[in-house]
């Protein structure tokens, strides 16, 4: 048996495993990696597994940065992760040609944009980029009532942040004229009536498949109570699709076009009172701005047939309209039909709590906009419905962070220690295992520290363990503080590796976020408030910046007047 080619080996993937991890390798990993080089050449993989262990014993006991310069003479080519890129191509388009396909994203002004909206216009410009065509963004604001003038800017700089840009942008209000034309051309060819008929009423009849007595009413007689609609001259009225009360499917059962609405506009102000409904403003929108493949969630499926049934009667361009699932994250509230309650009640802060799924909230937990991207198109647009968990955008998140993200030190419920016969020292430690160009920070340690209580509890009176990067200590006396000794310097195999702050520490809260509904239920306690002290070199950072605190988790920096925080993004 190879035995010296098996230890060289094992070597390599020791050292180039416990790099990657904090300075630890992980015995099985490294095995598995060692029989895989061997498994043409009839070993035992019993042999390979014995000589790997050994192998992580030894690397485990040197400092990571001679395990770098080891590596580096070794194998300098393993010091680089593996990246298998993935393919997040969409699947081509029907009828689709390069160059002519235009796309929309049709967001309704009334709040700020979630993760559901980030599919949506993710995949309407991606497509657009694909066939080198036109991505349009168009606000729906045909109700008053809903839209609102911050929401057009701050919807827009949520795209932005998102990393979309668009070619045309215009608003649906701004069309208005052509809709009533396009209304009165209906009821001129007896394809729409004016119902003056209760709500209730129309329920009823809808629910029944029975036609109203409005539905008899002569043309002229339509176009001048339309025209009275419009005048304010009569209240209560609607105009109706004369579609089909005894259709199975009930979207065809005599919809409502348009309805009024006396309310001030943010951008017409009191100009229009009757307004379309999406029956009509999507599909003629769709139609007249040259849409050729408008997407929307498959909710609306059954409206397909009243979709190209107002447009067939209008004789306008029907595109290729396509639906795909709704976005749905186990815990999370994936639409404003959700959110704005919690908002309202006071059970969130705001639409930038790090518990939401609103793109404002997740910039501020942390995650990127690519990782979101990412996510979005690993979903692709299949119509089948299932439900996500958010651990999926946090593995796209930690993909990217993980090989930028600066590391230090963060105890969480600190405890005093204080060692005996300290070495003073000002000690230089790499803010990355494995990438010396993002830099190292000095600190300057005495004979008082900080460390984590939980961690420091499990370890008994004679116990040795070692403060991360620095040295070992041993433990002589618990009570409020902790006194121990210096312990030398050697890694010792299988000790304790303990974070730490030195007598001068950046006290700051992180917020961590759990799931906002368990068991569909709302959870009062989705959010965690942890209080420690972090090394003083934190202080220097900007606000936005994402780090790892290390055995603690990625952390996103933010600075309130001379307060530091912390909004944890994950593991």
């Amino acid at each position: 048996m190879p035995v010296e080619e098996i230890r060289k080996t094992a070597r390599k993937y020791a050292l180039q495993n416990a790099i990657w991890f904090n300075g630890t390798a992980n015995s099985k990993a490294v095995a598995g990696k060692v029989i895989a080089a061997f498994k043409d050449k009839n070993i035992s993989p019993n042999e390979i597994y014995q000589i790997s262990v050994s192998a992580c014993l030894e690397v485990n006991k040197i400092p990571i940065g001679q395990q770098i310069a080891e590596l580096e003479k070794l194998a300098p080519e393993l010091l680089k992760k593996e990246k298998k890129e993935r393919d997040f191509t969409l699947p081509e388009l029907p009828d689709a040609e390069k160059g002519k396909v235009v796309t929309r994203f049709p967001p309704e002004p009334n709040g700020y944009l979630h993760i559901g909206h980030a599919k949506a216009a993710t995949v309407d410009h991606e497509y657009a980029r694909m066939y080198d065509g036109k991505f349009i963004l168009r606000f729906d604001d045909t109700n008053p009532e809903n839209a609102h003038l911050k929401f057009y800017d701050a919807q827009k700089e949520d795209l932005r942040w998102l990393g979309i840009e668009w070619d045309e942008e215009y608003h649906t209000s701004d069309n208005l004229g052509k809709h009533y034309k396009l209304a009165e051309q209906l009821i001129d060819q007896e394809g729409a009536y004016v119902c003056k008929c209760p709500p209730d009423a129309v329920k009823d009849g809808r629910f029944h498949g029975k036609e109203c007595d409005c539905r008899a009413i002569s043309t002229e007689e339509n176009l001048d109570l339309w025209k009275d609609m419009i005048s304010s001259s009569v209240e209560g009225a609607v105009l109706r699709l004369k579609g089909d009360m005894t259709c199975v499917n009930t979207a065809m059962r005599d919809p409502t076009l348009f309805r009024i609405i006396d309310k001030s506009h943010p951008l017409h102000g009191d100009k229009y009172r009757v307004w379309p409904t999406y029956d009509f403003a999507g599909a003629v929108e769709d139609s007249l701005s040259g849409v050729t493949h408008p997407f929307r969630t498959k909710e609306y499926e059954l409206r397909d047939e009243c979709y190209f049934h107002l447009l067939e009667l209008l004789k306008l361009r029907k595109p290729h309209l396509m639906e795909f699932a709704r976005l749905s994250i186990e815990g999370m509230p994936v639409s404003k039909r959700k959110i704005k309650p919690l908002i309202e009640k006071g059970m969130v802060s705001g639409y930038d709590d790090i518990r939401l799924p609103t793109l404002r909230g997740l910039e501020k937990r942390g995650i990127l906009p690519e990782a979101i991207k990412q996510f979005v198109l690993s979903q692709g647009i299949s119509k089948v419905e299932s439900s996500v968990t958010f651990s999926i955008v946090e593995a796209f998140n930690r993909k990217i962070i993980d090989p930028i993200a600066k590391r230090y030190f963060f105890v969480q419920n600190p405890i005093k220690l204080v060692v005996e016969d300290a070495p003073i020292r000002e000690k230089t430690i790499r803010l990355h295992p494995t990438d010396e160009k993002l830099g190292s920070r000095i600190i300057k340690t005495g004979n008082t520290f900080f460390v984590p209580k939980e961690d420091i509890e499990k370890i008994n009176i004679g116990g040795i363990f070692r403060l991360k990067d620095l040295y070992n200590v041993k433990i002589k006396e618990k009570n409020n503080e902790i006194f121990a000794e210096y312990a030398g310097e050697n890694l010792i195999p299988d000790s304790a590796k303990i974070q730490w702050t030195a007598e001068s520490f950046v006290k700051m809260s992180v917020f961590v976020p759990g799931l906002l509904y368990q068991n569909g239920n709302y959870n009062s306690n989705s959010l965690e408030k942890v209080e420690g002290f972090a090394e003083e070199a934190v202080s220097q950072l900007e606000t936005g910046e994402i780090v790892q605190f290390e055995r603690f988790g990625f952390v996103r920096i933010e600075k309130q007047n001379k307060a530091i925080m912390g909004f944890f993004a994950h593991k």
